[in-house]
């Protein structure tokens, strides 16, 4: 049990390095609070909110591995190294494909309440 509880700090510890170190972090943060607020300001139903939940959180989760992936990297080297690039570029691309595949499914909640 003791180690449970190790690893539940551990993670608290790694979500708050994110928000406290990454920009990004706090305006995804920031945009999907604002986003829970405007769906129970517009009544959204229950099963969209959890849509929304849940793309909020791949979002999230994405800007996180994409942030342990580039501390990694700086940890290996800080000198320029081709493969680093590429894995770098790679995540930053799945969180950039989470953040559009987001915004299409907000709009498609949000457009027709405010249409």
């Amino acid at each position: 049990m003791k180690q449970h509880s190790i690893s539940f700090v551990n993670a608290g510890h790694g979500i708050w390095t994110a928000i406290i170190t990454q920009t990004n972090i706090r305006i995804h943060i920031i945009v999907g609070s604002l986003v829970i607020f405007l769906s129970s300001y517009l009544h959204i139903t229950l099963d969209q909110v959890i849509d929304l939940i849940l793309t909020i959180s791949v979002v999230l989760v994405a800007e996180m591995v994409n942030t342990s992936l580039e501390f990694l990297s700086d940890a290996v080297t800080l000198e320029h190294n081709l493969n680093i690039k590429y894995a770098k570029d790679v995540a930053a691309g799945a969180v950039l494909i989470s953040a559009i595949f987001a915004a299409i499914i907000g709009l498609t909640i949000f457009l027709p309440k405010l249409i």
